[in-house]
């Protein structure tokens, strides 16, 4: 064998055993170094454990939660008129609640309840006219002036799904002034300047789903 190829002979070895060598180490991982991912891994998989910064579709409605205990009964009954009714808004109800307590409270504290007939119902009506009868019928007259709503907040709410009807309670607290006066026109409570508080609670019915946006006064209470 000549002396040329026993050199490359020994130059062949000398280059397997590099690269041996290399493939060695490169293939070592030391410290703390992440694993590799598997390639069939999802994506979801890749996102465990992750902190999580979007609300994603079918998360918690705070429009719900802001108002209600989260998994509680009303929270439920008030997803279900969501569902019959997909632009209605617990918010924008209580927003409007407000608005239709002045209404309806000072319709009546001035004894002229037709003119908000259309947001009670019928028993409702028939308990507040029996009330204005009984106060005509004595002489008495009140002059009120409403102030303003001090507190304002939802006690509860079901959903009747046989009928698709949400009932929605609600908690007022009110401020007005009210003076009553005898047929003479003497004043027998209250005072102009005296701001008293009222508190009522009252219960506003519709049927979700429909034409009608009005809610109507079915119960009241303290």
């Amino acid at each position: 064998m000549s002396a040329a190829v026993i050199q490359l002979l020994v130059l062949a070895g000398i280059a397997i055993f590099l690269i041996l060598r290399l493939r060695s180490v490169l293939g070592t991982r030391e410290g703390f170094e992440k694993p590799p991912l598997p390639v069939n891994e999802s994506k979801a998989d890749r996102m465990a454990g992750r902190p999580e910064f979007e609300v994603i579709e079918g998360g918690v409605d705070h429009d719900i939660t802001n108002h209600v205990e989260e998994a509680s009964p009303s929270a439920d009954a008030l997803a279900q008129m969501k569902r019959a009714e997909p632009s209605f808004n617990v918010g924008e109800f209580l927003h409007g609640a407000r608005g239709a307590y002045e209404m309806i409270l000072m319709a009546f504290e001035h004894g002229d309840i037709e003119q908000v007939a259309r947001f009670l119902s019928p028993d409702v009506h028939d308990a507040f006219s029996q009330v204005l009868e009984h106060r005509a019928s004595q002489g008495l007259t009140i002059d009120a002036n409403f102030i303003g709503v001090r507190e304002l907040s939802l006690v509860r709410a079901e959903f009747d799904q046989a009928t698709d009807t949400g009932e929605i309670t609600v908690r007022f607290v009110g401020e007005l002034t009210s003076v009553v006066r005898n047929a003479e026109g003497e004043v027998l409570e209250g005072s102009e300047n005296e701001i008293k508080r009222q508190r009522d609670v009252w219960t506003f019915a519709r049927r979700m789903g429909t034409g009608d946006p009005n809610w109507q006064l079915v119960a009241t209470g303290e």
